[in-house]
């Protein structure tokens, strides 16, 4: 089976999207090292992607000497150039001389002049990871709503399976763009194996202590923008700064107007030292910040899947999360909600888990029973019998 995939993601972003198509490659040459990879990207000029490559590289070759694990780059200067217009336009031929069964566009596209289904060998698969720009259109602009408009309703119409990471982004794309039910198909987002083993305690004071971390703590891991909901957080952790001794740590990047909301009221609540941002922390990391905190608490108003909670419940950490979209199908019934416009709530429901032991026993061990149905091997196990499905049809 050979199969292309758009790796542009998994080498040049190291946030959601590209750790959903890192973590998809790896799990294809983990447990199904026989397959042919064509990875489509644009030239990788960060020393990180060249790092991942040399170790799937390293890996697989390890495995099994005969696999073949091509990256695609631009070959024309044109190309070269703009590798956008190389991804969306230039492809189709390079799919017919390398002779591939499947490309699957990873996040929300496929190339746009292909010949249509009845004129071509191979088959299209795309991965929609969330429809957040019909949802919440005020956190979006004009030109970027359009734009991913565009490219994912586009898609879904023109290939021949659409994938979903959830239940929940699957009745979005039926209500938002009409794709009809049995075109899609629920492949759920697995978290990178790196979070299923438990660290010893020496191993994760090693990471934290230069950060400062040596008392208890909640933690939230994601963007800091509006949609993350990470203000109401703050603001719900200084109604119960006086009970408990507890910090509350902040992993993730942010900007303009919104970080400063958050940054002005720290100061002027004087949370300096008990709310921290901490922007650099690399994903080999992550894991000692879950397992060490009593409490992960993602209050999004939205999210297509919600990575950061299945890594914290691997990690065997209780969740904190809101009610709706999807939140219910990757935090699992054992996790406690929120209504997250409610920071009153928020409060409520902190200070109930971490006043409570035998409640956040309970929440980890349940939370990592329930968790295990999004683990690499399930996750990949369910997208290669797609893939044969498809090339069945």
């Amino acid at each position: 089976m050979k199969i292309g995939l758009d790796a542009k993601r998994a080498f040049h972003n190291f946030r959601g999207l590209g750790s959903y198509t890192r973590t998809l490659i790896e799990g294809l040459i983990e447990f199904y090292p026989q397959i042919n990879l064509k990875l489509y990207t644009p030239a990788p000029d960060d020393m990180r992607g060249k790092s991942w490559l040399e170790s799937i590289s390293s890996k697989k070759n390890n495995q099994n000497k005969n696999i073949l694990l091509e990256v695609c780059t631009p070959k024309s200067f044109f190309s070269w150039i703009f590798p956008s217009l190389w991804r969306s336009f230039f492809l189709s031929q390079d799919f017919i001389e390398k002779k591939l069964d499947i490309y699957h566009g990873t996040s929300g596209e496929i190339p746009f002049l292909v010949p249509i289904r009845n004129k071509r060998k191979y088959k299209f698969v795309v991965t929609i990871h969330d429809l957040i720009f019909m949802r919440y259109p005020q956190h979006f602009s004009f030109i970027d709503r359009i734009v991913y408009r565009i490219k994912n309703k586009r898609s879904c119409h023109n290939a021949d399976l659409v994938l979903s990471i959830c239940e929940h982004t699957k009745k979005d794309l039926i209500e938002f763009f009409g794709i009809k039910e049995e075109k899609i198909r629920v492949v759920y987002q697995a978290c990178h194996p790196r979070f299923y083993q438990k660290l010893g305690i020496t191993e994760r004071v090693s990471v934290l202590a230069p950060y400062g971390i040596s008392s208890r703590y909640i933690l939230f891991v994601g963007a800091i923008e509006e949609n993350k909901n990470v203000f109401r957080a703050v603001k719900a952790f200084q109604k119960i700064t006086k009970e408990f001794t507890h910090n509350f740590i902040i992993i993730g990047k942010g900007k303009g107007d919104y970080l400063t909301e958050i940054e002005t009221f720290i100061n002027k609540e004087n949370l300096t030292s008990r709310v921290k941002i901490l922007e650099n922390i690399n994903n080999e990391q992550l894991p000692a910040f879950y397992q060490g905190a009593d409490l992960f608490f993602y209050p999004s108003l939205y999210e297509g899947f919600g990575l950061p909670i299945v890594e914290a419940l691997f990690s065997g950490t209780p969740v904190l999360t809101s009610h709706g979209s999807s939140f219910p199908e990757s935090a699992g019934p054992h996790s406690v909600y929120i209504t997250p416009e409610d920071v009153d709530e928020m409060s409520f429901k902190m200070r109930r888990i971490l006043e409570d032991v035998d409640l956040r026993n309970k929440m980890s061990q349940k939370g990592l029973e329930y968790v295990q149905r999004f683990h690499w091997k399930e996750t990949t196990q369910t997208l290669i019998n797609l893939y044969k499905e498809l090339l069945e049809m």
